[in-house]
Formats: C-alpha cells, structure tokens, sequence
C-alpha cells in the first residue's frame, strides 16, 4: 500500500524559508511522479509543483515560480519542496500526491495517492 508523509512545516516570518519533505513508502518511488498542492479553507486545492519519476522535468504553479523548487532523492524515497521567499499567501497545508501515470499535470485527480499534509504559517 503506497504512503505518503509530508513534514517540515511551521511557522516563519516573511521573507524565511522552508524545506518540506514527502516520504514515500509502498512501492518504488522511482516509478512515480510527485506533486505538491496546497489547501486553505474554503478555496479550492491548489496546484504547487510536480516533478517526473526520473527528475529531469519539473512543473511550477505560476504562484510560486522562482520561489519554490521541487527535487527528488529516489534512494531516501523523498521528494522535496523548498520554498524561499515565502509571503503570506503561501500560508496553507501543503500536501504531496503520486501517480504512475505519465506526464505532469496541475489538477488534483490525476493524482492517485495523497499524504495527509503539513501546515505552514508565513506572519507578516
């Protein structure tokens, strides 16, 4: 059974920066690709970043591009989010997701396995 486990959330000011990380377990990491989306309250799941099995293509919400950068170590079965620069915007619970299939894409459903998530707090 395919698990996935976010961590390295917090609370930070404006401007800090963090690093999550999705632990895989289940199955082969290296045949999945990995998103990574975000959830507050009453909106929509937003699309963050995503990341091919091989981790030669990557896809960057337009929200986050040049902040955040998605990466992959399929020998510790962890994908990576770091997010520099952050502002309050990017306060939600961010969630990592996997999929077989193949390409990457920005919506929810193409995504077959979802960890539980990991809250950040930006303060102002």
């Amino acid at each position: 059974q395919v698990q996935l486990v976010e961590s390295g959330g917090g609370l930070v000011q404006a401007g800090d920066s963090l690093r999550l990380s999705c632990v895989f377990s289940g199955r082969t990491l290296s045949t999945y690709a990995i998103g990574w989306f975000r959830q507050t309250p009453g909106k929509e799941r937003e699309f963050v970043a995503a990341i091919n099995w091989r981790g030669d293509n990557r896809y960057y919400g337009d929200s986050v591009k040049g902040r955040f950068t998605i990466s992959r170590d399929n020998a510790k079965n962890t994908v990576y989010l770091q997010m520099n620069s952050l502002i309050p915007e990017d306060t939600a619970i961010y969630l990592c997701a996997g999929t077989r299939a193949t390409g990457l894409r920005n919506y929810a459903s193409w995504y077959d396995y979802w960890g539980q998530g990991t809250q950040v707090t930006v303060s102002s």
